[in-house]
Protein backbone atom coordinates (compact mmCIF):
# COMPACT_ATOMS: atom_id res chain seq x y z
CA UNK A 1 0.00 0.00 0.00
CA UNK A 2 2.72 2.52 0.64
CA UNK A 3 4.76 1.74 -2.10
CA UNK A 4 1.35 2.21 -4.48
CA UNK A 5 0.85 5.57 -2.19
CA UNK A 6 3.89 6.58 -3.39
CA UNK A 7 3.56 6.07 -6.86
CA UNK A 8 0.50 8.11 -7.00
CA UNK A 9 2.10 11.42 -5.12
CA UNK A 10 4.95 10.67 -7.98
CA UNK A 11 2.42 10.80 -10.99
CA UNK A 12 0.60 13.64 -9.38
CA UNK A 13 3.92 16.00 -8.77
CA UNK A 14 5.10 15.07 -12.50
CA UNK A 15 1.29 16.45 -13.64
CA UNK A 16 1.79 19.54 -11.63
CA UNK A 17 5.24 20.55 -13.16
CA UNK A 18 3.63 19.72 -16.96
CA UNK A 19 1.21 22.13 -16.03
CA UNK A 20 3.62 24.43 -14.80
CA UNK A 21 5.50 24.15 -18.08
CA UNK A 22 2.97 24.52 -20.15
CA UNK A 23 1.55 27.94 -18.67
CA UNK A 24 1.39 31.01 -21.07
CA UNK A 25 0.54 34.38 -21.33
CA UNK A 26 -2.73 35.16 -22.99
CA UNK A 27 -3.29 38.67 -24.18
CA UNK A 28 -7.29 38.45 -25.29
CA UNK A 29 -8.69 41.19 -27.01
CA UNK A 30 -12.03 42.09 -26.39
CA UNK A 31 -13.88 43.64 -29.70
CA UNK A 32 -15.93 46.94 -29.73
CA UNK A 33 -19.74 46.03 -29.32
CA UNK A 34 -22.00 48.59 -30.70
CA UNK A 35 -24.34 51.10 -28.44
CA UNK A 36 -27.40 50.07 -28.35
CA UNK A 37 -30.44 51.76 -27.09
CA UNK A 38 -32.17 50.38 -23.48
CA UNK A 39 -35.35 50.62 -23.12
CA UNK A 40 -37.18 50.26 -18.97
CA UNK A 41 -40.74 51.36 -19.24
CA UNK A 42 -43.88 50.69 -17.80
CA UNK A 43 -47.44 51.60 -17.41
CA UNK A 44 -49.81 50.30 -14.51
CA UNK A 45 -53.37 50.10 -14.21
CA UNK A 46 -54.47 53.64 -13.00
CA UNK A 47 -51.05 54.69 -13.47
CA UNK A 48 -49.07 57.37 -15.65
CA UNK A 49 -46.40 55.60 -18.31
CA UNK A 50 -42.95 56.08 -17.07
CA UNK A 51 -40.03 55.21 -19.44
CA UNK A 52 -36.31 55.28 -18.93
CA UNK A 53 -34.21 55.87 -22.09
CA UNK A 54 -30.11 54.50 -21.96
CA UNK A 55 -27.72 53.16 -24.01
CA UNK A 56 -25.46 50.68 -22.81
CA UNK A 57 -22.39 51.03 -21.45
CA UNK A 58 -18.79 49.25 -22.54
CA UNK A 59 -18.31 46.09 -19.54
CA UNK A 60 -14.90 46.94 -18.21
CA UNK A 61 -15.70 50.99 -18.24
CA UNK A 62 -15.46 53.07 -14.47
CA UNK A 63 -18.51 55.21 -13.98
CA UNK A 64 -19.78 57.12 -11.51
CA UNK A 65 -23.05 59.97 -10.95
CA UNK A 66 -22.10 61.59 -14.00
CA UNK A 67 -21.14 59.49 -16.27
CA UNK A 68 -24.27 57.46 -15.68
CA UNK A 69 -26.42 60.89 -15.95
CA UNK A 70 -24.39 61.12 -19.50
CA UNK A 71 -26.00 57.40 -20.49
CA UNK A 72 -29.22 58.54 -20.19
CA UNK A 73 -30.81 59.72 -23.57
CA UNK A 74 -32.31 62.98 -23.77
CA UNK A 75 -34.39 65.54 -25.88
CA UNK A 76 -36.04 62.01 -27.49
CA UNK A 77 -39.30 62.24 -28.93
CA UNK A 78 -41.31 59.42 -26.85
CA UNK A 79 -44.79 58.68 -27.55
CA UNK A 80 -47.29 56.14 -26.07
CA UNK A 81 -50.71 55.42 -28.84
CA UNK A 82 -54.02 53.66 -26.76
CA UNK A 83 -57.05 53.59 -28.87
CA UNK A 84 -55.59 55.30 -32.00
CA UNK A 85 -54.58 58.26 -29.85
CA UNK A 86 -51.08 59.29 -29.46
CA UNK A 87 -49.69 60.62 -26.20
CA UNK A 88 -46.54 62.71 -26.11
CA UNK A 89 -44.30 61.85 -23.01
CA UNK A 90 -42.12 64.85 -21.68
CA UNK A 91 -38.70 64.30 -19.73
CA UNK A 92 -38.27 65.19 -16.57
CA UNK A 93 -35.59 64.64 -13.92
CA UNK A 94 -34.64 64.20 -10.23
CA UNK A 95 -32.48 67.63 -10.48
CA UNK A 96 -35.53 69.45 -11.64
CA UNK A 97 -37.87 68.46 -8.19
CA UNK A 98 -37.65 70.38 -5.59
CA UNK A 99 -36.91 68.44 -2.14
CA UNK A 100 -40.61 68.89 -0.77
CA UNK A 101 -41.19 66.74 -4.00
CA UNK A 102 -39.21 63.98 -4.27
CA UNK A 103 -40.93 61.80 -2.48
CA UNK A 104 -44.12 62.42 -4.85
CA UNK A 105 -41.68 61.40 -7.64
CA UNK A 106 -40.31 58.59 -5.97
CA UNK A 107 -44.02 57.19 -5.56
CA UNK A 108 -45.20 57.80 -9.00
CA UNK A 109 -42.50 56.40 -10.43
CA UNK A 110 -41.19 53.86 -8.38
CA UNK A 111 -37.23 54.86 -8.90
CA UNK A 112 -35.65 55.59 -5.53
CA UNK A 113 -33.61 58.71 -5.36
CA UNK A 114 -31.16 58.66 -2.46
CA UNK A 115 -31.48 61.64 -0.45
CA UNK A 116 -28.45 64.08 -0.96
CA UNK A 117 -27.43 61.69 -3.84
CA UNK A 118 -25.28 63.16 -6.95
CA UNK A 119 -27.32 60.77 -9.05
CA UNK A 120 -29.36 62.65 -11.59
CA UNK A 121 -32.55 60.20 -12.21
CA UNK A 122 -34.20 61.38 -15.88
CA UNK A 123 -37.41 59.66 -16.99
CA UNK A 124 -40.36 60.29 -19.42
CA UNK A 125 -44.02 60.58 -18.45
CA UNK A 126 -47.14 62.38 -19.46
CA UNK A 127 -47.32 65.68 -17.45
CA UNK A 128 -50.75 65.90 -18.53
CA UNK A 129 -52.28 63.21 -16.94
CA UNK A 130 -54.03 62.51 -20.51
CA UNK A 131 -52.81 59.13 -20.27
CA UNK A 132 -54.16 56.80 -17.16
CA UNK A 133 -53.44 53.39 -17.64
CA UNK A 134 -56.75 50.78 -18.48
CA UNK A 135 -56.41 47.08 -17.79
CA UNK A 136 -57.19 44.64 -20.80
CA UNK A 137 -55.98 47.57 -22.99
CA UNK A 138 -52.68 47.93 -25.17
CA UNK A 139 -50.23 50.45 -25.39
CA UNK A 140 -47.48 50.92 -28.37
CA UNK A 141 -44.70 52.84 -27.59
CA UNK A 142 -42.39 54.77 -30.33
CA UNK A 143 -38.80 56.45 -29.12
CA UNK A 144 -36.70 58.59 -32.27
CA UNK A 145 -33.51 59.49 -31.26
CA UNK A 146 -30.56 60.19 -33.16
CA UNK A 147 -31.84 58.62 -36.10
CA UNK A 148 -32.98 55.51 -34.30
CA UNK A 149 -36.50 54.47 -34.21
CA UNK A 150 -37.48 51.96 -31.10
CA UNK A 151 -40.85 50.56 -30.96
CA UNK A 152 -42.74 48.04 -28.43
CA UNK A 153 -46.17 46.66 -27.91
CA UNK A 154 -47.45 46.09 -24.13
CA UNK A 155 -51.47 45.06 -23.00
CA UNK A 156 -52.05 45.59 -19.41
CA UNK A 157 -53.85 42.50 -18.34
CA UNK A 158 -57.14 42.27 -16.88
CA UNK A 159 -56.93 42.47 -12.99
CA UNK A 160 -56.32 39.09 -10.67
CA UNK A 161 -57.06 40.00 -6.88
CA UNK A 162 -55.34 38.41 -4.39
CA UNK A 163 -57.90 36.59 -2.56
CA UNK A 164 -56.43 37.31 0.86
CA UNK A 165 -52.88 38.17 2.45
CA UNK A 166 -51.55 38.07 5.72
CA UNK A 167 -47.80 37.62 8.08
CA UNK A 168 -46.94 34.79 9.24
CA UNK A 169 -44.13 33.64 11.49
CA UNK A 170 -41.51 31.96 9.61
CA UNK A 171 -40.03 28.68 11.78
CA UNK A 172 -38.56 29.35 15.37
CA UNK A 173 -38.32 33.10 14.47
CA UNK A 174 -39.65 35.06 17.48
CA UNK A 175 -40.48 38.00 15.56
CA UNK A 176 -39.52 37.67 11.59
CA UNK A 177 -41.82 35.88 9.26
CA UNK A 178 -42.51 36.28 5.36
CA UNK A 179 -45.76 37.95 3.72
CA UNK A 180 -48.10 35.22 2.61
CA UNK A 181 -51.21 35.40 0.00
CA UNK A 182 -53.47 33.25 -1.67
CA UNK A 183 -54.29 33.31 -5.83
CA UNK A 184 -57.10 32.66 -7.98
CA UNK A 185 -55.94 32.11 -11.38
CA UNK A 186 -58.19 31.83 -14.25
CA UNK A 187 -58.97 28.88 -16.11
CA UNK A 188 -57.22 30.29 -19.35
CA UNK A 189 -53.37 29.10 -19.58
CA UNK A 190 -50.78 31.76 -20.02
CA UNK A 191 -51.22 34.24 -17.32
CA UNK A 192 -48.02 35.57 -15.74
CA UNK A 193 -47.97 37.59 -12.35
CA UNK A 194 -45.42 39.64 -10.20
CA UNK A 195 -45.10 40.70 -6.49
CA UNK A 196 -43.93 43.55 -4.77
CA UNK A 197 -44.22 45.29 -1.24
CA UNK A 198 -43.24 48.30 0.84
CA UNK A 199 -43.53 48.58 4.89
CA UNK A 200 -45.23 51.57 4.87
CA UNK A 201 -44.12 51.60 8.95
CA UNK A 202 -41.18 53.93 10.70
CA UNK A 203 -38.19 54.14 12.14
CA UNK A 204 -38.09 55.18 15.34
CA UNK A 205 -36.46 58.33 13.77
CA UNK A 206 -39.90 59.10 12.06
CA UNK A 207 -38.25 57.80 8.66
CA UNK A 208 -40.67 55.60 6.16
CA UNK A 209 -38.87 51.57 6.21
CA UNK A 210 -39.01 51.09 2.45
CA UNK A 211 -40.34 54.40 0.23
CA UNK A 212 -40.61 52.73 -2.68
CA UNK A 213 -41.94 49.34 -3.72
CA UNK A 214 -39.79 46.66 -4.08
CA UNK A 215 -40.03 43.25 -5.59
CA UNK A 216 -37.66 40.55 -4.57
CA UNK A 217 -35.63 38.23 -6.54
CA UNK A 218 -37.57 35.96 -8.76
CA UNK A 219 -40.70 37.89 -7.87
CA UNK A 220 -41.89 36.92 -11.36
CA UNK A 221 -44.31 33.16 -12.30
CA UNK A 222 -46.39 32.27 -14.85
CA UNK A 223 -50.06 29.68 -14.41
CA UNK A 224 -47.92 26.94 -15.78
CA UNK A 225 -48.20 24.61 -13.23
CA UNK A 226 -51.47 26.50 -11.47
CA UNK A 227 -53.66 27.06 -14.51
CA UNK A 228 -57.18 27.01 -12.71
CA UNK A 229 -56.57 27.19 -9.15
CA UNK A 230 -55.98 28.74 -5.73
CA UNK A 231 -53.10 28.17 -4.61
CA UNK A 232 -51.17 29.89 -1.44
CA UNK A 233 -47.79 31.60 -1.92
CA UNK A 234 -45.11 33.77 0.55
CA UNK A 235 -42.58 36.31 -0.47
CA UNK A 236 -39.41 37.50 1.87
CA UNK A 237 -38.80 41.00 2.33
CA UNK A 238 -36.71 42.34 -0.70
CA UNK A 239 -34.36 45.48 -0.34
CA UNK A 240 -32.97 48.59 -2.33
CA UNK A 241 -29.67 47.27 -4.00
CA UNK A 242 -26.56 48.47 -2.14
CA UNK A 243 -28.52 49.33 0.88
CA UNK A 244 -26.59 50.19 3.91
CA UNK A 245 -29.93 50.05 6.46
CA UNK A 246 -29.25 48.07 9.73
CA UNK A 247 -32.42 45.55 9.31
CA UNK A 248 -31.16 44.91 5.39
CA UNK A 249 -27.73 43.38 7.06
CA UNK A 250 -28.48 41.95 10.14
CA UNK A 251 -30.52 38.73 10.98
CA UNK A 252 -33.88 40.54 9.65
CA UNK A 253 -32.49 41.00 6.45
CA UNK A 254 -35.40 39.24 3.72
CA UNK A 255 -37.85 39.30 6.91
CA UNK A 256 -40.91 41.21 7.46
CA UNK A 257 -41.17 41.88 11.54
CA UNK A 258 -44.04 42.20 13.81
CA UNK A 259 -45.38 45.47 13.63
CA UNK A 260 -44.79 46.42 10.26
CA UNK A 261 -47.59 47.37 8.04
CA UNK A 262 -47.03 45.92 4.38
CA UNK A 263 -48.76 47.60 1.53
CA UNK A 264 -49.00 44.65 -1.18
CA UNK A 265 -48.69 45.24 -5.16
CA UNK A 266 -49.80 41.97 -7.03
CA UNK A 267 -49.49 42.97 -10.83
CA UNK A 268 -51.16 40.76 -13.58
CA UNK A 269 -48.63 41.15 -16.44
CA UNK A 270 -48.67 39.40 -19.98
CA UNK A 271 -46.26 36.25 -21.52
CA UNK A 272 -43.76 39.37 -22.60
CA UNK A 273 -42.85 40.55 -19.83
CA UNK A 274 -42.63 37.57 -17.68
CA UNK A 275 -40.20 36.27 -20.04
CA UNK A 276 -38.08 39.22 -19.61
CA UNK A 277 -38.53 39.02 -15.96
CA UNK A 278 -37.30 35.28 -15.94
CA UNK A 279 -34.49 36.06 -18.41
CA UNK A 280 -33.45 39.21 -16.26
CA UNK A 281 -33.38 36.80 -12.93
CA UNK A 282 -31.72 34.04 -14.47
CA UNK A 283 -28.74 36.76 -15.96
CA UNK A 284 -28.29 37.59 -12.14
CA UNK A 285 -28.32 34.17 -10.48
CA UNK A 286 -25.56 33.12 -13.16
CA UNK A 287 -23.98 36.25 -12.79
CA UNK A 288 -19.92 35.38 -12.17
CA UNK A 289 -20.24 31.76 -12.12
CA UNK A 290 -17.98 29.99 -15.24
CA UNK A 291 -20.32 26.91 -15.04
CA UNK A 292 -23.64 28.95 -16.12
CA UNK A 293 -25.24 28.28 -19.26
CA UNK A 294 -25.10 31.69 -21.72
CA UNK A 295 -28.07 33.68 -21.67
CA UNK A 296 -29.29 36.70 -23.54
CA UNK A 297 -32.45 38.97 -21.70
CA UNK A 298 -35.37 38.47 -23.89
CA UNK A 299 -36.55 42.06 -24.68
CA UNK A 300 -39.48 43.11 -26.39
CA UNK A 301 -38.45 46.12 -28.19
CA UNK A 302 -37.82 46.01 -31.50
CA UNK A 303 -34.66 48.46 -32.62
CA UNK A 304 -33.14 48.07 -28.59
CA UNK A 305 -33.05 45.94 -25.16
CA UNK A 306 -35.13 46.04 -22.27
CA UNK A 307 -38.77 45.74 -21.46
CA UNK A 308 -41.75 48.34 -21.67
CA UNK A 309 -44.40 46.34 -19.71
CA UNK A 310 -48.33 46.59 -18.52
CA UNK A 311 -49.05 46.39 -15.08
CA UNK A 312 -52.62 45.22 -13.94
CA UNK A 313 -51.66 45.97 -10.27
CA UNK A 314 -54.46 44.94 -7.58
CA UNK A 315 -53.41 46.42 -3.68
CA UNK A 316 -53.90 45.07 -0.39
CA UNK A 317 -52.39 45.77 3.35
CA UNK A 318 -51.14 43.53 5.70
CA UNK A 319 -50.53 44.10 9.30
CA UNK A 320 -47.48 41.85 10.85
CA UNK A 321 -48.88 40.82 13.83
CA UNK A 322 -48.22 38.26 16.73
Amino acid sequence: MKKILLIKIAFALVLSILFISCQKNINVTIPEVESQIVIDGYIESDGLPIVVISQTLPYFNEFGPSELYSNFIHDALVSVTVDGTEHFLTEICSSEIPDSLLAIFMELSGIYIEPGSELNICLYTDLSFSLIGEAGKSYQLNVETSGNIISAITQIPDIVSLDSVWFQIEGNLDSLGLAWAILSDPDTLGNAYRWSARRISHYPDGSIKDPVYISPFNSATDDQFFNGLSFEFNSFRGSLPYSDKEDDNNVEEGYFKIGDTIAVKGMSIDIATYKFLRSYYTELANQGSPFASPASLQTNIEGGLGIWAGYGVHYDTIYALP
